[in-house]
């Protein structure tokens, strides 16, 4: 596991010890943020399920100029702190031993906004939908601001959550990735 692309491209990363967590493949990875970037240009990024921290640091490595990271194991705590050390990113990240739900209540209280949000909750334990909820209603994604569920290829999403649409969807094998925005004034998918 490493940084594919960015500031710090091919620094390795540690994975979580153990089977609690599964890391994104460099593959998918790559392709994720060739669907939203490849690059960015500042911004905040919120990984609620976060793992190693592999996909907020792969943002902060392109671009972004925050994240926000969190994770209910303690063994990925460490792990995420770890890499964000080793590619240099702590003064410009928080790491939050959370879940989602209730990290997404504490976010709201400090009325943070967010361009990129990474949603990859363990496959058999998801709560997408409702995540999606959440965040549509806190309106803590930015307007122009994107999410990003990696899910089981078994799992369907629908197309819209209130005012969020599917702008893109893809499946890589077992897994499947959908891009969530804002529904533009007219009511249709907003093209970047």
């Amino acid at each position: 596991m490493r940084v594919v692309s960015g500031i710090c491209k091919g620094r390795p990363l540690k994975a979580v010890s153990g089977t609690g967590t599964r890391p994104t493949t460099d593959k998918v990875k790559e392709s994720i943020f060739n669907m939203i970037g490849p690059y960015f240009d500042g911004g905040q990024v919120l990984d609620l399920f976060a793992g190693s921290g592999g996909l907020a640091i792969e943002a902060l490595s392109r671009g972004m100029d925050k994240a926000v990271l969190v994770d209910r194991d303690y063994q990925a705590f460490q792990t995420v702190k770890t890499n964000l050390e080793i590619c240099g990113f702590t003064d410009c990240s928080e790491v939050y031993k959370n879940d989602a739900e209730r990290a997404l209540k504490a976010i709201m209280k400090r009325s943070l906004s967010f361009s990129l949000i990474l949603l990859d909750p363990p496959y058999k334990q998801q709560k997408l939908v409702k995540l999606l909820e959440m965040i549509h209603d806190a309106k803590i994604l930015e307007e122009s601001g994107i999410i990003v569920c990696e899910h089981g290829n078994d799992v369907v999403l629908p197309e819209n959550v209130n005012d969020l649409v599917k702008w893109k969807h893809e499946n890589y094998g077992i897994i499947t990735v959908s891009i969530y925005r804002w529904r533009n004034e007219r009511g249709e998918k907003e093209e970047l």
